[in-house]
């Protein structure tokens, strides 16, 4: 069983113990409004990535984005592999064998069964929503259905984003509430249970690393994950969410999006610095 955090509200990142950030070789991340600001990927947010690559510790991005998106990521991003669809997937590249090592939550005949029932609850969240509509990378997604609500469409707000969850809860469905979109599936995974299938196929367990594991994230479907961690961090655009998450975040970065991330990434690499300074 994991530690749960306390639900008091974080801490700045300030505050962190230099010990504690020093100890860290992963650093799992969610991208949108994470990594990103304003819908962009900053100079400065990538090349936190590659500081931290280039440090040896570890970056696996954990998204409500697509497989065809996943794909991308980990052939071209400076990460060790890529949890997408809030866990309904995993892919990692080897890069020696020039291989794309894939895994999924559900067998083929099972997922595609469940997406014909997404999609008719997908229409009737639409029909109760005006102004939400299909997220454009829909065409690119194998487990969920994204409702967007912030990204092309609206923004329509949270209370629209809840009342479009609620039609596929309704349905049977899982859904968590991103920044930008609504993701809803059919299945008993999150972000957590992602990540856990592939440190169980390809790290050894999470169990064994958890005292090593950073998250970074913004929003309510990062609570599982943010629970589950040693260091848990949100940028500081997490403030809205805050309220009604049961496992907040530990630290909060002054800065929001890609630029909280830089902030972190360039605490932790001090940190390293400062302590493997001190035992010289």
């Amino acid at each position: 069983m994991y530690m749960t955090q306390d639900t008091a509200m974080p801490r700045p990142l300030a505050t962190a113990p230099t010990a504690q950030l020093a100890r860290l070789r992963w650093v799992l991340t969610d991208i949108d409004d994470t990594l990103t600001l304003d819908g962009r990927l900053p100079a400065a947010a990538y090349a936190a990535l590659e500081a931290l690559e280039a440090a040896g510790i570890a970056v696996i991005p954990v998204t409500g984005r697509p497989a065809g998106w996943c794909d991308a990521i980990a052939r071209h991003w400076p990460v060790t592999a890529v949890v997408g669809e809030n866990g309904a997937l995993w892919y990692a590249l080897d890069r020696g064998a020039r291989r794309m090592l894939r895994w999924q939550a559900q067998p083929e005949a099972e997922r595609l069964a469940n997406r014909a029932r997404l999609m008719e609850l997908a229409r009737a969240a639409l029909a109760a929503v005006p102004g939400s509509a299909i997220a454009a990378d829909q065409p690119f997604r194998l487990f969920d259905v994204a409702i967007d609500f912030a990204e092309d469409a609206g923004p329509l707000g949270l209370d629209a984003a809840e009342r479009i969850a609620a039609v596929f809860r309704a349905g049977g469905a899982e859904a968590k509430v991103s920044s930008i979109h609504v993701n809803a599936w059919i299945g008993s995974w999150d972000k957590r249970a992602g990540i856990e299938a592939l440190f169980a196929a390809r790290f050894g367990g999470f169990a064994a690393q958890r005292g090593l594991v950073a998250f970074t994230g913004d929003s309510a479907n990062d609570a599982p994950l943010f629970g589950a961690v040693a260091c848990s961090v949100g940028v500081a655009n997490v403030a809205p969410f805050l309220a009604g998450m049961a496992t907040p975040p530990a630290y909060i970065t002054r800065a929001e999006g890609g630029a909280g991330f830089a902030e972190f990434a360039d605490a932790l690499l001090k940190a390293r610095g400062t302590v493997e300074g001190n035992a010289a």
